[in-house]
């Protein structure tokens, strides 16, 4: 307890900064979006049978690139990876803050030991009270062990550990009504495909604290599951995914811009 009271303390001393807004570059008429592919070389992340969680959130972080540049060229576009390498975590967040990047988007596949469990869930940076699903931020978060210095980079915060989670309830993330907006969006798209929405949520995700602007990560579906992976496996339903990401950012940039 003693350690995790000085965990806090340093912790929290960096998250208030972090919150803090930052300062936006004169970028007339253009829309700075950071497109994360989860996973990556010596971290696969999750899988199924013969999906592999670092592959599919590629292949649909390139296909919604494509997306972006074609429909919307007003529209900039920064990939933390466009290959099969490993990126650690605050340098991928650091695309989107040393950037001033307007959105950051993190795209992952889901797991679960149960087989039976499928569907989509978008996550915004926080803490809900009915937040249940702590494994898959351990899970998430956990990859900052394959990096070198974590403890330093991370100020010791313990991914693995449920009390570590609590200085997430501590901090108010100032891009939290924006990231929930293109969440809920994105599930609707999702929902509107045919697709089974588990939610926009919110969730103690280190890569999204780290990008200090608006931020959320889409879990596409669960690998684990039987005809989920199929979808996710297939290039059909890859496009399909990066298609409803694509309509939501599109919508939710066309709100933002629109003149009331």
């Amino acid at each position: 307890m003693k350690n995790l009271k000085i965990f806090l303390f340093a912790f929290l001393g960096i998250g208030v900064s972090s919150f803090t807004p930052l300062p936006r570059s004169p970028r007339v008429g253009e829309f700075l979006l950071v497109i994360d592919a989860g996973h990556g070389g010596k971290d696969p992340g999750c899988h199924g049978v013969v999906a592999k969680e670092k592959q599919v959130a590629l292949s649909i972080a390139l296909e919604l690139e494509k997306l972006v540049k074609s429909e919307m060229p007003e529209v900039q576009v920064i990939m933390t990876r466009k290959t099969d390498v490993f990126v650690e975590l605050h340098e991928r967040a650091k695309h989107a803050s040393l950037n001033k990047a307007d959105f950051f988007i993190s795209i992952h596949c889901n797991a679960n030991p149960n087989p039976a469990i499928n569907g989509t869930e978008t996550y915004a940076m926080g803490l809900s009270k009915e937040n249940a699903n702590l494994n898959i931020m351990i899970a998430e978060n956990s990859v900052i062990q394959l990096e070198e210095n974590y403890n330093e980079e991370y100020e010791g915060f313990d991914p693995e550990s449920p009390e570590a989670y609590i200085m997430f309830s501590l901090i108010k993330d100032a891009y939290l009504k924006k990231s929930l907006s293109l969440a809920t969006q994105i599930e609707t798209e999702f929902k509107t495909q045919g697709r089974k929405s588990r939610g926009a949520k919110q969730g103690p995700f280190l890569v999204l604290w780290r990008a200090g602007t608006p931020s959320i990560l889409v879990e596409t579906g669960f690998l684990t599951h039987k005809e989920e992976e199929k979808f996710l496996y297939a290039e059909s339903g890859q496009k399909q995914v990066a298609l409803g990401i694509f309509n939501a950012f599109q919508t939710y940039t066309e709100e933002k811009t629109s003149p009331h």
